[in-house]
């Protein structure tokens, strides 16, 4: 009998991920993660090879990778509010702080959901519509890329 895991379960595996993905050593080709009874696999790039010369030889063409849709997962609920820059993202004001927004929460256009800290700077991150906060989509501290998603957001109801 196999169970499903919960949603707090597959947010803590997609950090995981996340974070195995940035701290491996060499260029990640493919990442490919199952939830029903667990499996992850992790391609590495092909090293580049080297010519006799000891030159490194011509980059070869980029592979395209197929999808495989994943049939038992739901369309993600919510749209997502990205990263404005790239930086550090944290979820509250201070260390032991209670988070901005958490999952459940209404949020109103305008309103901080986090900071990202970009050179010694703090620059608040505002949600740019109203809604319900359906998920954090990056854990305190983790350093975020410009347009990665943050948090999800559902449209308020009218």
């Amino acid at each position: 009998m196999t169970t499903e895991p919960d949603e707090s379960t597959l947010r803590l595996l997609r950090e995981e991920v996340s974070s195995l993905v940035k701290t491996v050593p060499g260029p990640v080709s493919r990442v490919s993660v199952r939830a029903g009874e667990c499996s992850l696999e992790v391609t590495w790039a092909d090293p580049a090879p080297v010519l006799p010369d000891g030159g490194p030889a011509p980059a070869p063409a980029a592979r395209p990778v197929a999808a495989v849709p994943v049939e038992d997962e739901p369309e993600p609920d919510g749209e997502v509010i990205p990263a404005p820059l790239v930086g550090t993202f944290y979820v509250a004001p201070e260390p032991g702080a209670s988070p901005f927004v958490r999952p459940g929460d209404r949020v109103e256009a305008g309103q901080t959901i986090g900071i990202i800290e970009a050179m010694k700077l703090m620059n608040p991150v505002a949600a740019d519509r109203p809604g319900e906060v359906v998920e954090v989509l990056v854990a305190d501290a983790a350093p975020v890329e410009f347009g990665q998603p943050l948090v999800r957001v559902r449209e308020a109801a009218s």
